[in-house]
């Protein structure tokens, strides 16, 4: 019905007193209550109407009303379950404690001042909502009880008699008064209204499609922690303290007391006791955590086992114990009613008889609370949300069928997670598909090439049996690195002269590239401009997830933390762990400990795979094609993604290590690393060498503008959903979308004679090596993964691989190679090992969240690419120097060694910044100088191909690609592990060894001669 009326409550209860315990038994009685203002309605008209409707478990107004609210709570299996014989029991149970009970209310007036709290409530929120969110105005007050008067039925027949619904549409809010949500309490009248919304407006077609002109529901399902309603609490008690002698107001102990839930309900999962715990804990830090406090539970009924410790024994037994200043703080309730005004005031305070025990006010008519339900409703209206997030969610242990059908109304689209696995397990299908696809592509190749023509051109040939054959043969021993062919064309990771020299290559020869590949890619001319655009936006879904990946794992550490705590600690209260906010409970030393932890665990999978698997990818591109490479790596992120996804779909019932499954798929398909590698070979293939470079130049573009522009389209893609499973679900689509298109689209850069003549020499190769098992000791052999990084030491003064004339390697040549090396790789090991860390070191100093880090991170990528596009060109032309046509070997420039020098000092102050760093912006500004030093990455490669001949580039090349993918796994360890022992001790300590770190390198840049001198 709507609430437009005046009302007064009963007499005794309008006199505010000060309260004390049982010696003030009379004030006591006549005083908790506050009296209602008039109401005034001030309404601001729109396009509305929209009914507001509290929901509450309500209370009797009169004693005459008091065995039908008995019969209906003790008939409510959510809230107290009786199992099968409710309906016999429930009955008796009420007929028989309904003389008591009228009893307990004739001593506080004659009934529950419940209603009339909640019907002031209503509609003070809408004069207000009338003037905060004008468009959906007016806002109709409405209330439903769960067992009293009035009754959800009454509610919503009388909407429908105000012109809601039959066929006139509508829109309604049921906002729940319990502000923290419980099945017991908000799930019971949700219960309650979906049935009712059913019997009295039909059910929705196919589950669906809404009785043309029914009323459209949104739900308010909780708000424990909102600043009003924190704010509120905070001010009762203040002013309840105030009353206490000043010396002693510091020791008074606030008890804060909630309605109990059975444990059956609670290890059913419920979240009412996290909820709960959460507003105490937020209303403590607004109080500054000024007094000791506890929280404990009242109103059991019933022999089973109950939420304890229960609000009556402890009051008595911190009295018995000398305690005896203590304030009751009624935390789950938003007015006065039984629980306060009998339960609290007329028992536990009477039998504590001490006048120290008070009880602060309930929030009844206090401007503050009202306020902050226009603000929620406000909220709420304007998101256009049917629910929270959290109510998607059912209880671990939830078997209700009613239970899930009425989330399933009420959440409608959003009730997706409800049914989680499914939309997981059609991914996981369309993924098998593409992998048969791409096998299926994989195995009509090696039957058309290996068995059509290699076996024909293999007779033409002379393949000794390997057992006579006189291996190694004219000097091309692999394991003498001094005898290794090597030419432009060869791949980064070394290989046999049989294997990689390929001197038919031609790059003219595109035309007929992928001809079994579809009749698209067939007439399709291979270009990087084919596979740039797909490229970028694979890298925006790598850059975009980073940081809510990082995050996530902060929160599920937490979670996991903090419920350990707990478990340990009865005492300990905390809030709720809430995914893809800001959790401030989590910026704590022994979290970030415990992240950097697992970061160190995450990445030695990830980087130790990616370091076997990448070379493999490399070798089977040659015979199988780019494009059916680059897919094999990418399904291995899109599996990746998968589980992130899972996880996070499923915060609540997964553990944080399943996070490794998807680092062992990421690994296996060699990462993000093994796609650029990947990907540069592919460009290698269709450009000709001197526009190499430029080509070179789009692939990292793509990387940085990625990474820069990922984390930036986060922000605004957070801002607008408040969904972090947002941002997951894209950056799937996007590497789902980057598999199909290289996989069916990209057209391929390998001819089909090429990959003939490569597949044919592998064969070759095979027959004349011995055959080495898996179990074999030479397969696992280290020295095999290590033996291509001889080349970065050669000789000085004789023959070697990068030197084969007589005189070999200058002494300062062969300086330069190794400071060069090792500084190059000092450099991306330690961007690689910081690129996290930075992240979990922000959030723990400065408490970003996923907006600010995905800013941060968007800033410095953005600072990077525009060094690369803009900086590095403009420095490049105006002090360019003349190539030294007196020289083969020409050594790094002068230019070269300026720029490295400036560019490891700048990476040095950034570090140091970041340890010094004591505000979020000295931090950007520290991240920028890092970035500036960035430019040292291409010069220290540039620069060190200028150190060799130009046939030997892509094997000192490949060295340094293998170097990198150790830096990959050592250096991130060795920064998780620094920071995971020394955060909340000494946080900075990581920077501070970087900082050094990068100080060492610089020393080492000065005995870098300029052309070798």
């Amino acid at each position: 019905m709507a609430l437009r009326r005046t009302f007064a409550l009963p007499r005794q209860l309008l006199r505010p007193v000060a309260r004390s315990s049982l010696g003030y038994y009379t004030e006591q009685r006549n005083g908790f209550a506050t009296a209602v203002p008039p109401v005034t309605q001030d309404a601001t008209g729109s396009k509305g109407p929209t009914a507001m409707v509290f929901l509450n478990m309500g209370g009797p107004s009169t004693t005459n009303e008091v065995e039908d609210f008995l019969s209906r709570l003790f008939a409510d299996g959510d809230l107290i379950p009786l199992g099968r014989l409710q309906t016999y029991l429930g009955p008796l149970i009420a007929k028989r404690r309904t003389p008591k009970i009228q009893k307990q209310y004739a001593d506080i007036g004659g009934g529950s001042p419940i209603r009339k709290w909640s019907e002031y409530q209503c509609q003070e929120m809408c004069k207000l909502l009338d003037k905060l969110n004008p468009e959906s105005a007016p806002h109709k007050p409405y209330v439903a009880f769960r067992y009293a008067a009035p009754l959800t039925e009454e509610m919503y027949t009388q909407l429908l008699d105000d012109g809601f619904g039959r066929g006139k549409g509508g829109r309604a809010v049921a906002f729940t008064q319990y502000p923290q949500y419980s099945c017991s309490t908000t799930g019971s009248s949700l219960n309650e209204l979906w049935k009712w919304r059913n019997r009295l407006e039909g059910r929705r077609a196919n589950e669906s499609v809404d009785p043309s002109g029914s009323i459209q529901w949104s739900v308010i399902d909780r708000w424990p922690t909102h600043p009003g309603l924190v704010e509120a609490f905070a001010k009762n008690i203040e002013d309840q303290l105030k009353t206490y002698p000043e010396d002693k107001r510091d020791s008074v102990v606030l008890l804060f007391s909630a309605h109990s839930l059975p444990m059956s309900v609670v290890n059913r999962g419920d979240p009412y006791p996290a909820e709960v715990a959460a507003t105490v804990h937020a209303v403590m830090q607004r109080l500054g955590f000024s007094n000791p406090y506890r929280l404990c539970w009242q109103s059991q009924v019933g022999p089973s086992a109950w939420l304890g410790a229960q609000t009556s024994d402890t009051v008595m037994e911190y009295v018995k114990r000398g305690q005896t200043d203590i304030v009751l703080v009624p935390i789950a309730f938003t007015s006065d009613h039984i629980e306060t005004l009998y339960e609290l005031d007329l028992e536990v305070m009477e039998e504590a008889n001490s006048p120290g025990v008070k009880r602060a006010e309930s929030l009844n008519g206090s401007p503050i609370f009202i306020e902050a339900l226009a603000n929620i409703a406000q909220e709420h209206l304007r998101k256009g949300e049917k629910c929270s997030r959290q109510m998607t969610l059912r209880c671990q242990g939830c078997k209700s069928d009613r239970c899930l059908e009425q989330k399933k109304f009420f959440a409608g689209e959003e009730a997706a997670s409800l049914v989680v696995g499914h939309w997981a397990y059609i991914v996981c299908l369309l993924t098998c598909i593409s992998v048969n696809a791409l096998l299926l592509e994989m195995t009509n190749q090696t039957n058309s090439s290996v068995d059509a023509d290699v076996g024909g051109q293999l007779r033409s040939r002379p393949v000794v049996p390997a057992q006579n054959h006189p291996r190694n043969t004219g000097g091309d021993d692999p394991k003498d690195p001094a005898q290794l062919h090597v030419h432009e064309q060869t791949p980064l990771l070394q290989r046999t002269r049989e294997e990689s020299d390929d001197e038919g290559l031609d790059t003219s020869s595109q035309d007929s590239a992928a001809l079994n590949a579809g009749l698209w890619r067939s007439r399709t001319k291979a270009s990087v401009f084919w596979l740039f655009p797909f490229l970028l936006l694979y890298m925006l879904g790598f850059g975009g997830a980073a940081v809510p990946k990082i995050n996530l794992m902060v929160s599920l550490t937490c979670r996991d933390y903090l419920a350990e705590r707990a478990s340990s600690d009865p005492g300990f209260t905390y809030l709720p762990v809430l995914l893809g906010k800001d959790n401030s409970q989590c910026q704590i030393p022994e979290v970030q400990s415990l992240v950097a932890r697992f970061q160190l665990y995450y990445n030695l999978v990830v980087g130790l795979l990616s370091a076997l698997i990448s070379p493999q990818l490399g070798h089977l591109s040659d015979r199988y094609g780019r494009t059916s490479m680059i897919a094999v790596s990418a399904i291995g992120t899109v599996l990746a993604e998968i589980i992130t996804v899972i996880v996070a779909a499923n915060a609540e019932r997964v553990s944080l290590y399943l996070l490794l499954l998807g680092a062992t798929f990421d690994g296996l398909g060699g990462s993000f690393t093994a796609i650029m590698a990947l990907s540069t070979s592919y460009a290698s293939d269709c450009t000709i060498s001197g526009k190499r470079s430029v080509a070179f130049g789009y692939l990292h573009g793509a990387i940085f503008t990625g990474i820069a522009a990922g984390p930036f389209l986060v922000a605004i893609l957070m801002k607008k959903t408040h969904d972090i499973m947002s941002v997951f679900c894209s950056a799937l689509a996007l590497h789902v979308l980057f598999f199909f298109v290289v996989l069916l689209v990209i057209p391929e850069s390998l001819s089909k004679e090429q990959k003939q003549r490569a597949q044919e020499k592998h064969q070759v190769k095979l027959a004349h090596q011995e055959d080495v098992g898996w179990l074999s000791m030479t397969f696992w052999n280290p020295k095999k993964i290590i033996a291509p990084l001889a080349i970065l030491f050669p000789p000085a003064g004789r023959p070697s691989t990068l030197f084969p004339n007589r005189g070999g390697a200058s002494p300062a040549l062969r300086r330069n190679i190794i400071l060069l090396s090792v500084i190059d790789t000092l450099h991306l090991g330690m961007a690689l090992g910081t690129s996290q860390i930075i992240i979990i070191y922000a959030g723990y100093m400065f408490g970003w969240g996923n907006v600010e880090s995905s800013i941060f991170v968007s800033i410095i990528s953005s600072v990077r690419v525009l060094n690369f596009f803009i900086v590095l060109p403009i420095i490049t032309r105006i002090f360019r120097e003349e190539p030294r046509e007196d020289l083969v070997i020409s050594g790094s420039g002068a230019l070269d060694v300026i720029l490295i020098r400036v560019s490891i000092l700048l990476d040095m102050i950034g570090f140091a910044g970041f340890a010094l760093a004591n505000h979020g912006s000295l931090l950007i500004l520290s991240g920028v100088v890092t970035s500036l030093g960035g430019i040292a990455a291409p010069v220290l490669q540039s620069s060190l191909t200028k150190h060799v001949p130009r046939d030997r580039i892509g094997q000192i090349l490949g060295a340094k690609g293998l170097l990198h993918a150790i830096a990959r796994v050592i250096a991130p360890s060795i920064c998780s592990f620094i920071y995971s022992v020394t955060v909340g001790k000494f946080s900075q300590a990581v920077f501070v060894c970087l900082s050094l770190v990068f100080g060492i390198a610089f020393c080492c840049t000065l005995y870098i001669k300029a052309h070798g001198k």
